[in-house]
């Protein structure tokens, strides 16, 4: 008889709800690798999965989790052995295979990001999808000529995952950044974290048409509708805004005079299917700018699988913030 492990089912027809279940290696999608999860952390996208928030998943059915960090515990793929630290986020993941929530995962080796030392499971849980996220922002807006010493970069949602890593990222990186929040008592964390200045939200039922003073030569925005359009606004010739979420709306309504008048540009970043070559590289940089320990001030709470049900509404209605890691397999 088959070992059973423990993980969070999700249901996207009639009534979206998840639950905690039994399952086997056998009955998991298919893969070469079979990991012992020990570390994931809650996303956005995690608790719109969950919640039916977003049509996230594009089966009936599945093991939730868009990203994990644990052990391998048997391989058929050469490039990895038992015992070795590994990680992976997106590829699928909570959308058409199993994903992160669970004791067990498998999943094509290819898909698979070595955690180095000193990194451990932990520590890269804590990174996972929002780590990977903030990384590709900063990367767009490098490649679009914003780098430090051209003005400030603000970042919307300073106080979630994404948005305290972009932070610590860029300071780090030697940026100036504008940190936006409607959480006060984040602001204590965000300086430490290494923020220039921070922010209270925009009123978003502002005017997006036109130009406005030109305050910042970059941003990463988690909020979209119309605070997107406003960060364009608001942004220096030659500028760039990049668009990594969607907290208040999917509409994009603005002006194109931003774009004509000051060469401002939107740049996109979706870390779910990025390619595996950037994926590389932006892990690569994550382990050389930051270590272990400037991570661990981001952590909010750990919990452990069993908890994760009654934690997706904080994050649908606005009130989590930092990092929740999620406990599978402790050691």
């Amino acid at each position: 008889m088959s070992d059973s492990y423990r993980a969070l089912r999700l249901w996207a027809e009639k009534e979206p709800h998840c639950e905690l279940v039994q399952v086997s290696v056998e009955e998991l999608s298919p893969g070469d690798v079979v990991i012992a999860p020990e570390f994931s952390a809650i996303n956005y996208k995690d608790a719109m999965a969950a919640t039916g928030t977003a049509p996230i998943l594009r089966v009936p059915t599945l093991i939730g989790g868009i990203d994990a960090a644990g052990i391998v515990v048997s391989s058929e793929n050469e490039k990895f052995v038992t015992g070795q630290p590994v990680l992976v986020t997106g590829c699928g993941l909570s959308e058409v295979r199993d994903g992160g929530f669970a004791e067990r995962l498998r999943v094509p080796g290819d898909s698979l990001i070595d955690i180095p030392s000193p990194f451990t499971t932990r520590s890269a849980g804590i990174l996972g999808t929002a780590g990977l996220t903030a990384m590709l922002a900063i990367e767009r807006l490098q490649e679009n000529h914003v780098m430090p010493g051209a003005g400030p970069v603000l970042v919307t949602g300073a106080s979630g995952g994404v948005g305290s890593l972009a932070v610590l990222l860029l300071s780090r990186l030697g940026y100036s950044t504008i940190a936006m929040t409607g959480k006060p008592e984040a602001h204590d964390a965000l300086r430490t974290l290494g923020a220039s200045e921070i922010r209270e939200p925009f009123d978003l039922s502002g005017n997006p048409d036109g130009l406005a003073k030109a305050e910042v030569a970059g941003a990463i925005d988690n909020l979209g509708g119309n605070a997107l359009p406003l960060l364009v606004r608001m942004t220096q010739p030659w500028g760039s805004v990049v668009s990594i979420g969607r907290a208040t709306g999917n509409e994009f309504r603005g002006s194109v005079i931003p774009f004509i008048i000051r060469g401002v540009s939107i740049l996109g970043v979706t870390s779910a299917n990025c390619p595996m070559e950037r994926r590389h590289r932006a892990w690569n940089q994550l382990f050389e700018i930051l270590q272990p320990e400037d991570l661990e001030p981001l952590v909010e709470d750990t919990i452990d699988l069993e908890d994760l049900p009654g934690r997706f509404p904080l994050y649908i209605e606005g009130r989590a913030r930092g990092r929740t890691l999620v406990r599978l397999n402790p050691t």
